[in-house]
């Protein structure tokens, strides 16, 4: 039995180490990344400054469109009509690689946010007053698209009320 123990020891400690020189031979850090230093609302403004959503720019010729439309439910809440052109939502590819004019939809209220959308239509039961909800379009692998550098967003904002 303290033979099995040794050997694991031995076994655990060469594979640690193995695993620790494979990850500085290839650049690995292990500083992690503090989300406390920005916010993933950046991809509304500076798009730049974000660099978990990259963009995949695209020739303008071709390019898809985007619009929204926020329209109030007949029985509650809002309902989001997402408009493309030259642009197939494809939730069966989410996570793949990019694909031209094919992918998904993020939603934000007021510049976070708060899902993802695989298709033309979304409900929200509630929504703050005056609220701005933007839609980017992304690539399967989550890349922002963009046409000559600007990302492919649109935006509607509620009324306030009276």
């Amino acid at each position: 039995m303290n033979r099995i123990l040794a050997l694991f020891a031995i076994g655990l400690g060469l594979g640690g180490g193995i695993g620790f020189l494979a990850a500085a031979s290839n650049n690995v850090t292990f500083d992690g990344h503090d989300h406390g230093t920005h916010s993933h609302a950046a991809a509304l403004g500076d798009v730049q400054s974000h660099d978990h959503d990259a963009m995949v720019d695209l020739p303008a010729y071709g390019a898809p469109s985007l619009a929204v439309q926020l329209m109030a439910d007949p029985v509650s809440g809002w309902n989001l009509h997402v408009q493309t052109e030259a642009f197939r939502f494809a939730p069966e590819h989410a996570g793949g690689p990019h694909v031209p004019r094919e992918g998904h939809a993020h939603v934000y209220v007021d510049g976070v946010k708060i899902a993802r959308l695989y298709g033309n239509w979304m409900h929200f039961a509630e929504l703050p007053e005056a609220a701005t909800v933007a839609v980017t379009l992304n690539s399967n692998d989550h890349k922002m698209l963009s046409v000559a550098g600007d990302v492919l967003r649109a935006t509607a904002t509620l009324p306030a009320a009276p």
